[in-house]
């Protein structure tokens, strides 16, 4: 099994090590709240859900959020999705994401808030 070290000074104040499950989950979190073409030279950095919150919440635009979820969790390697629900919210959308990290450190059920206001993915 491998263990992953990284940083993050998001809501820490003293230890800024994270490892395995909780960097994977920071990760996902920075690559969600980085719009699709706001990384200078990689284009294709970040998601488009941002694109869809201010849409009307239909079938078609729910469907689009999923496929733009899994395309970002896909692009990292130690993550796959076990199942995936997006709910219509009030302030933006609520993303269900169960996912296993393929080391096998994990499984979690992670629940996403898209929030219009605020423009920023946060866990509930």
């Amino acid at each position: 099994m491998a263990t992953f070290i990284g940083y993050n000074t998001i809501n820490q104040y003293r230890n800024y090590t994270l490892t395995d499950f909780d960097l994977i989950k920071r990760d996902l979190l920075n690559a969600l709240n980085i719009r699709q073409g706001e990384s200078l030279m990689r284009p294709l950095n970040g998601t488009g859900v941002w694109n869809f919150i201010f849409e009307p919440q239909s079938p078609e635009t729910i469907r689009a959020i999923e496929t733009e979820i899994q395309r970002v969790v896909g692009k990292d390697p130690r993550l796959q999705v076990n199942s995936l629900a997006v709910y219509s919210q009030e302030n933006g959308v609520l993303v269900e994401l169960q996912v296993e990290t393929v080391a096998g450190v994990g499984v979690d059920t992670l629940i996403i808030q898209f929030d219009q206001e605020s423009q920023f993915a946060t866990y509930v």
